[in-house]
């Protein structure tokens, strides 16, 4: 954050600063110290979705009217552990869902 390192070049303190912009306290020492950027989200991990790609297209070829839900269950017992929100989520932004007329 720009901002952020302007009010510290003006000997502003880490608290003063968290006061005028209203961020907590560890979010501007981070910004002041490099470790993140401001609108760069951390990655949240391994893709999990991907490791299970050919194992969908495989299943939605066979079947194109497959249950979202029951796709999730099998690929829950083989060892995804995200969310079903994260799941149908991926489906959609990957495209692997035919779609039906």
């Amino acid at each position: 954050m720009i901002l952020t390192r302007a009010l510290r070049k003006r000997d502003l303190s880490i608290a003063a600063i968290v006061r005028h912009l209203g961020h907590d306290r560890k979010t501007i020492r981070a910004y002041l110290n490099g470790e993140c950027s401001a609108g760069v989200r951390a990655s949240a991990g391994d893709d999990m979705f991907a490791a299970f790609v050919d194992y969908y297209r495989e299943r939605l070829l066979e079947d194109p009217h497959l249950w979202a839900a029951t796709l999730f269950d099998e690929v829950t017992a083989l060892g995804f552990d995200r969310s079903y929100p994260t799941f149908t989520r991926q489906l959609r932004n990957r495209g692997l869902r035919p779609r039906c007329e």
